[in-house]
């Protein structure tokens, strides 16, 4: 398959993401740009251009059959990496207000640089721990939505990413795999931290099994939550 804009937009529409050119072109220019800077940093296992078009740019942008975008004004991905699913939403809702956040500056690097190429008027990054950020009053509770894609246990991502979302808005988790389980260990941590699962979502892309795990904002978190850096993870909330 030729490297194109127009099969980046085929690739999306054969999966029902329909996307226009001009969006197309950017989700190419960040692959060229992903693919050059992998050869010196490790970024993602997945390069060759179809199987990169499935696997994260249509797993990133296929939220939008699933989540109602319109009232969202500002999302925040947390452990963005490479720049999933975060950096393909901004490109396609270009009018939201996107925060990239991850621990490795060389990520944020990598990222700002891509934002910079694709003149991204409304997408930010910081370089934090999750943990530590999550305690700054100018982002606390102040996004309609959270997203996150990083590997880790359900109770450990609400943890993440619940204290950043406004009471009202959602988190939604990008889970592999059979969640049930997964969603049933985390139902303690997700009431604790001030959520309500509201929705999972599950289908397959290329055979893949993905899920989506919408958690709706009910309450506040309280202000010990969350923990100190690298505890979320080793003493999970259960």
């Amino acid at each position: 398959m030729d490297i194109s804009a127009s099969n980046v937009a085929a690739i999306c529409a054969a999966h029902h993401v329909n996307i226009s050119e001009s969006e197309a072109e950017k989700l190419l220019v960040y692959y060229h740009m992903l693919v050059e800077k992998n050869k010196v940093m490790n970024l993602t296992s997945i390069t060759e251009f179809e199987e990169f078009m499935v696997k994260h740019i249509v797993d990133s942008l296929v939220l939008g059959k699933y989540v109602d975008m319109e009232p969202v004004g500002s999302m925040i991905d947390v452990g963005t990496g490479a720049g999933f699913p975060g950096l393909p939403l901004s490109i396609i809702y270009p009018q939201k207000k996107t925060l990239l956040l991850d621990s490795l500056a060389k990520r944020i690097g990598f990222l700002d640089e891509v934002i910079h190429n694709l003149e991204l008027k409304n997408v930010e990054t910081v370089h934090s721990r999750s943990e530590d950020l999550a305690k700054n009053r100018l982002y606390r509770e102040s996004f309609d939505l959270a997203v996150a894609r990083a590997v880790a246990s359900l109770n450990v991502l609400s943890e993440y990413c619940l204290p950043y979302v406004k009471v009202g808005g959602m988190f939604v988790a990008y889970k592999s795999g059979n969640v049930a389980e997964e969603v049933e260990a985390s139902g303690k941590a997700v009431k604790v931290l001030g959520g309500k699962i509201e929705a999972v979502h599950s289908f397959d892309i290329d055979g893949m099994g993905r899920s989506l795990v919408v958690i709706r904002k009910i309450g506040h978190t309280p202000g010990k939550y969350p923990r100190k850096a690298g505890t979320p993870k080793n003493s999970p909330i259960v």
